[in-house]
């Protein structure tokens, strides 16, 4: 039986300032469940926020949730026998954030960073739920948005079948886009490699896994994380993905 409910908003939220050019590169959200889970996600014109997507599946209570993007833990917040009951927010960068509400337990703390497909809880019925589901938003600049996952709109308005590939190494990965010159393709996680090739300003990739490796200073900052990308290893200070730290599988 679909167990649902029309959560209320309980706090105000202040989005950060998105550019155009980051509005391109928004985060590539995998569904909120481990690799190949299979979660039926239901929405619905009466929901509140309307564009969130309960998801259920056959004695899901419990059932772990995870991170659908990188990113870091703005809210650990309890209301109760009211509206999300426990829930937990994060911020992915550019304005984007992501809710997961009714949990039964919150396994991580505000400030935390979290990778993507990292456990933050487990799918309960608390707060004004009517039985075990887990409610989840996307949100940009504190306004709700239609769910993507693995780029691909949710089904609106009804009920479907996804199945998770969050983390599913060597299937997916992290869609990101380069910025500053063209960026070295490397054969290993640093500049003493031998170059195997190049990408352009503004290309889009798709990150397999991540490597620590030589420390780099780029467009985004100074990190020891590199990005694999198909053919070689470039350094995530010149990828955007909106998010800090590591946004894929180890290597």
């Amino acid at each position: 039986m679909r167990r649902v409910l029309a959560t209320v908003l309980v706090a105000p939220l202040i989005g950060l300032a998105l550019t155009p050019g980051q509005a391109a590169a928004a985060p590539n959200f995998q569904l909120p469940f481990p690799c190949n889970q299979v979660w039926e996600g239901q929405t619905r014109t009466n929901h509140s926020p309307a564009n969130s997507v309960d998801f259920n599946r056959a004695n899901d209570d419990g059932d772990p949730v995870v991170a659908s993007a990188a990113g870091t833990v703005t809210r650990v917040a309890n209301e109760g026998s009211t509206s999300y009951g426990r829930w937990v927010e994060i911020d992915h960068g550019g304005g984007w954030r992501t809710r997961y509400a009714h949990l039964s337990a919150q396994r991580v703390t505000v400030g935390q960073s979290v990778r993507l497909g990292q456990s933050i809880g487990n799918v309960g019925t608390t707060g004004g739920s009517t039985g075990p589901h887990l409610h989840y938003e996307q949100r940009l600049n504190g306004v709700d948005q239609k769910a993507k996952f693995n780029g691909t709109l949710a089904y609106y308005w009804g009920s479907r079948s996804y199945t998770s590939r969050n983390s599913c190494s060597g299937v997916d990965g992290t869609v990101g886009t380069t910025s500053g010159a063209a960026v070295t393709i490397r054969s290993g996680p640093g500049t003493g490699y031998a170059a195997v090739g190049s990408v352009a300003s503004g290309a889009s990739v798709t990150i397999r896994c991540q490597a620590k490796g030589e420390s780099i200073t780029g467009k985004y900052g100074t990190t020891v994380w590199w990005d694999q990308i198909g053919s070689g290893y470039i350094s995530d200070a010149y990828v955007y993905t909106g998010s800090d730290g590591q946004v894929a599988p180890s290597c």
